[in-house]
């Protein structure tokens, strides 16, 4: 059987306090009472109510402050508060606009007090049942990428066996389909693992290991990775890094690799001909490193742009991916308290821009923090 709804009352009025808690009690409802704010907000930090009665005129701290601070701490459920106030409508109005959801003016009526408790706690079922629909998902797509990607890494291995002649010899031919079935076999085990990671940053379960890394290096060792793609599509590929010795962050060197990686490479894939500049600027004021990746592809039609870094947004071109890598890329820069945006021109280019924090730079042989 489902337990009954547990409301919180807070007013410092014991009149009003009684005349409430006994129209609620007499519909089912648990009532539990504070005489003040800061009472209150030591009850919904401890066991979190499923209704807040929030009255706006108290001592020490009014309904005002105790909304604002409830509505800062980010680890709560939704609780839903019903202001009651003897204010006129623009003082109600004030609540709302600092995160109550509903205010009822006194004296309280019984039935216009019960519609409304009915209406917020509907809407507080309906996101927790929503959450968990959610949480189920979440936890039903990690579950399949893992279970997808044991049988993929185990046919990339027999298909590498195969390469290397260790079942015996191979021909041309059967060696070409072999080729085709690895990059094949590649490209979704990818797409899984992106896949994997983006539920992971999505769940909050996702860990980065910040360390510092010179930003630079790290730049010069993906163009270096890179730079064949260009060469076989007869691609000029620009850097300019600045003169620093090295550009220092706090980062996690694998994930951001994964974002350099994955927007050089898309302005590569989408730039037929032309080029793709990588620079590096500083931004001392504001204690940011600036990184653009520049190409002069086709461009992002401006309908598309705001949706870009949506999860499976791809944009109307031809060489189409997951459209999870500029999802991912913007969770990771996200993780790394920096920013990430683009300014795209139709038939002439794109440019991303990824922020970072600056921790120091050092240029010849002395450092500047």
């Amino acid at each position: 059987m489902k337990s009954p709804d547990r409301l919180l009352i807070v007013d410092d009025v014991p009149d009003n306090v009684f005349l409430a808690r006994t129209i609620l009690e007499d519909e089912g409802y648990e009532v539990i009472t504070a005489t003040n704010g800061l009472d209150a907000l030591k009850i919904v930090e401890s066991s979190p109510p499923d209704l807040l009665l929030l009255d706006v005129m108290m001592p020490l701290m009014d309904g005002y402050e105790v909304t604002k601070r409830i509505r800062a701490m980010k680890d709560l459920p939704f609780i839903p508060i019903l202001l009651i106030t003897a204010y006129d409508r623009a003082n109600a109005v004030k609540g709302l606009d600092l995160g109550a959801d509903e205010f009822i003016r006194k004296p309280i009526e019984a039935d216009e007090l019960l519609a409304r408790v009915r209406s917020l706690l509907r809407l507080k079922h309906s996101i927790a049942e929503r959450d968990r629909i959610d949480r189920q998902r979440q936890d039903f797509v990690s579950r399949l990428t893992h279970d997808l990607r044991t049988p993929l890494v185990a046919a990339d291995r027999m298909i590498g066996l195969l390469q290397d002649g260790a079942l015996g010899e191979i021909s041309a031919s059967v060696r070409e389909a072999l080729t085709i079935m690895e990059r094949s076999n590649l490209n979704l085990l990818e797409m899984v693992n992106k896949l994997l990671d983006v539920y992971r940053y999505e769940s909050g379960s996702k860990t980065i290991n910040l360390q510092d890394l010179n930003l630079k290096e790290l730049l010069e060792q993906e163009l270096q990775e890179l730079r064949p793609i260009a060469i076989s599509k007869g691609l000029a590929l620009h850097s300019d890094l600045g003169t620093a010795e090295k550009v220092i962050i706090k980062g996690d060197r694998l994930e951001l690799l994964r974002v350099f990686n994955n927007l050089i490479g898309n302005s590569l894939k989408f730039t037929d001909k032309g080029d793709v500049t990588i620079s590096l600027n500083l931004d001392r004021h504001a204690q940011t490193v600036v990184v653009a990746i520049a190409d002069t592809g086709a461009g992002i039609p401006t309908e598309e742009q705001p949706f870009l870094f949506q999860r499976f947004r791809q944009g109307n071109h031809q060489k189409q991916g997951s459209g999870l890598g500029l999802y991912l890329s913007h969770y990771i820069i996200s993780a790394h308290n920096g920013q990430i945006h683009v300014q795209s021109v139709p038939h002439q280019g794109s440019t991303f821009y990824v922020h970072l924090p600056l921790v120091a730079v050092s240029e010849a042989g002395r450092s500047i923090d």
